[in-house]
């Protein structure tokens, strides 16, 4: 009985020390919508399963130091919860960034971004006109195209030099026009009419040198977002996978181990243990 509640306990250390990963890429999350992603709601679920598996471990370890039947119940039936939870986020996450990625373009390194790549409720999301005021608003205080500023000897960054950078997404669609509007560089947020028929693509008129408008109106600055979260999103999602399989083994053996310790209660009466159920009576004479 002693070893089951010690294996019980153990496995709700695990399980504690398992919500660890999980908290750290919701605040991870958290940290990325303050700095680029700029869509703050979308880490609060993970925070909140990190934040509950540590609680439950806790009522769970406290049921199995106290031999707690109450407690124990309590945790392996919020434990089911929690893991149920963490299955709908991670198919949640992979379903609204399924779609959409960054499209070459010929002479360049970075990518370009288009909103028709994506689709769905997060574009939905993030390309309403009531939403995206804030997320663009958040971006333009993050400073996000300010940093890709370079200077060499005083002078900007040569555009031989600038299209070979690997840029964010965020600084491809937000900071630049698309390479299809043919704008002359001079240099990473100033561009010009380079004197030909400027492209189709809306987001040509929409460009603008003001350093506090650049293209944060785009759907290119949209599209760079949806890239952003995708990737953050991905990331996230991998320690997630791997966090749910232990979670579930350790479910398993903690499930295994409290129907062996109701098994060996039904079997002590009246609370007499087995090895004094086993010792042999005295006769007296």
């Amino acid at each position: 009985m002693r070893a089951g509640n010690n294996l019980i306990g153990f496995l709700n250390f695990l399980t504690f020390l398992l919500s660890i990963p999980i908290l750290g890429g919701g605040i991870w999350l958290s940290s990325r919508a303050n700095n680029t992603d700029c869509l703050k709601f979308l880490q609060w679920p993970l925070i909140i399963i990190g934040v509950s598996i540590m609680v439950v471990s806790l009522a769970g370890l406290a049921g199995a130091c106290y031999r707690n039947t109450f407690l124990m119940y309590l945790y392996l039936w919020a434990m089911f919860f929690i893991i149920a939870a963490l299955v709908g986020f991670i198919i949640f996450a992979y379903a609204v960034t399924d779609k959409g990625s960054g499209q070459p373009v010929m002479n360049r390194v970075y990518l370009e971004y288009y909103l028709g790549d994506y689709s769905g409720w997060l574009k939905d999301r993030v390309a309403s006109e009531s939403y995206w005021s804030k997320i663009s608003s958040c971006i333009r205080d993050s400073r996000a195209c300010k940093r890709i500023r370079r200077n060499v000897g005083g002078f900007p960054e040569a555009p031989e030099m600038f299209y070979i950078r690997k840029l964010s997404p965020i600084e491809s669609g937000c900071c630049k026009p698309p390479t299809s509007c043919g704008f002359a560089y001079n240099n990473e947020t100033f561009w010009t009419d380079g004197g030909g028929l400027a492209g189709n693509d809306p987001d040509c008129q929409r460009w603008s040198n003001d350093q506090s408008q650049l293209c944060y109106d785009c759907d290119s600055c949209k599209a760079g977002v949806l890239a952003s979260l995708k990737k953050s999103w991905r990331k996230v999602s991998v320690i997630n996978i791997v966090m749910l399989i232990i979670l579930v083994i350790v479910y398993v053996v903690a499930c295994a181990a409290f129907r062996h310790n109701k098994r060996m209660d039904n079997d002590e009466p009246y609370g007499q243990t087995r090895m004094e159920k086993e010792r042999p009576s005295r006769i007296h004479f």
